[in-house]
């Protein structure tokens, strides 16, 4: 079992870690501040270093309890205690469109009611598909304007881990068509934007909208009868 310290500390950069599996080129370490990557949101790049040696992490991935970390040649050997940094740039930006994210899904369930049908983002860019049968640009244009007054308002974005039953007891928590957390699952991490959204979510995020920056929508289109595509870039 990998303890994952981005769910407690996302602007957590470097740490020091323990080998405790390899499976080819990937290694398993006892904890990790690397996302793996789930919920539209991209993982982690970065290095692992003992002493004069450094592995380019490559990819990131989760299977069940367990983080793997495959690195570009031959892999440190079990045991071997090593030092992580994350390619921070690439992490804030995702920190930054996370966030982002939210801030657009908050708005529009907010003021129009409309749940989420699907989303996806890269480094400073995304999208979210939502529940709307007419999208206008009159409309769109006063969703952009809306989700740079949230950015400006300042809001925090504090995170939390609940016990599934008092999870599940928020009005609204899954903002999804369909509910995408497993049944086993006895724990439930929840991302507020103060006083506009609140969401299970396993990402990491910025610590306060102020830092997302500027929200531009690029793009609208029709994804099916009730089914409308926002697409954002952060800047």
């Amino acid at each position: 079992m990998t303890e994952l310290l981005y769910q407690t500390d996302s602007y957590l950069r470097e740490f020091d870690a323990t080998v405790t599996a390899v499976e080819g080129n990937a290694v398993a370490l006892d904890h990790t501040a690397f996302y793996p990557g789930g919920g539209g949101q991209p993982n982690d790049l970065g290095t692992l270093s003992a002493k004069d040696k450094a592995w380019k992490v490559v990819k990131v991935r989760k299977a069940g309890d367990v983080v793997w970390h495959e690195v570009e040649g031959t892999p440190p050997e079990v045991g071997m205690q090593l030092h992580g940094a994350l390619d921070w740039d690439r992490r804030y930006s995702l920190m930054r469109t996370h966030t982002a994210m939210h801030i657009l899904c908050g708005v529009i369930f907010r003021d129009y009611g409309a749940s989420v049908t699907g989303g996806n983002m890269e480094l400073l860019r995304g999208r979210m598909d939502f529940e709307f049968e007419t999208m206008r640009q009159e409309l769109v244009r006063e969703i952009e304007e809306k989700v740079n007054a949230e950015v400006a308002n300042a809001r925090d974005v504090r995170v939390k881990i609940l016990p599934r039953q008092e999870a599940f007891q928020i009005p609204d928590l899954i903002r999804t068509k369909i509910n995408l957390l497993p049944e086993g699952i006895t724990q439930v991490r929840t991302v507020e934007i103060v006083g506009l959204d609140l969401q299970a979510d396993g990402g990491t995020h910025v610590a306060n909208t102020r830092e997302v920056g500027h929200i531009r929508v690029v793009d609208y289109k029709s994804k099916g009868k009730i089914n409308k595509r926002i697409e954002v870039a952060v800047e």
